[in-house]
């Protein structure tokens, strides 16, 4: 999906209670919905995004896939850490990006892009 740039099959994988871990938000966002959304958003906002290497645990339901991307003429490299479920469906997506610099300009270009809906997200959650 991501090589041929299409991710409209992406809910079909995601569990529906998938948890992002964005290496910008001390917050997860659970839920197939907004997973979907910011995944298919970040895969707008890279440039020249490649997978170099993947590992994979014994049992396959874990797998890190490590990418180097630019965002607004920085460069990045960084992590996907995916856990699956035994119908292989994604149960949490944790991405990890360096440096600094490359890390700001995805965070402010994702925040441009998605800050209205991330706020309805928020203002929607129930209280804990």
């Amino acid at each position: 999906m991501v090589a041929q740039g299409d991710l409209s099959e992406l809910g079909a994988i995601l569990h529906r209670k998938v948890v992002f871990r964005s290496p910008m938000a001390h917050t997860p966002y659970p839920g197939a919905q907004v997973v979907q959304l910011i995944l298919s958003t970040v895969a707008k906002v890279f440039e020249d995004f490649t997978y170099h290497r993947e590992m994979a645990s014994a049992d396959g339901l874990s797998v890190t896939l490590e990418f180097s991307a630019s965002v607004n003429g920085k460069s990045l490299k960084g992590v996907d850490l995916i856990q699956f479920d035994a119908d292989g469906k994604i149960t949490e997506f944790e991405v990890m990006v360096r440096p600094m610099s490359g890390l700001q300009a995805l965070g402010d270009e994702m925040g441009q892009r998605l800050a209205p809906y991330l706020a309805a997200y928020k203002a929607a959650k129930p209280a804990a």
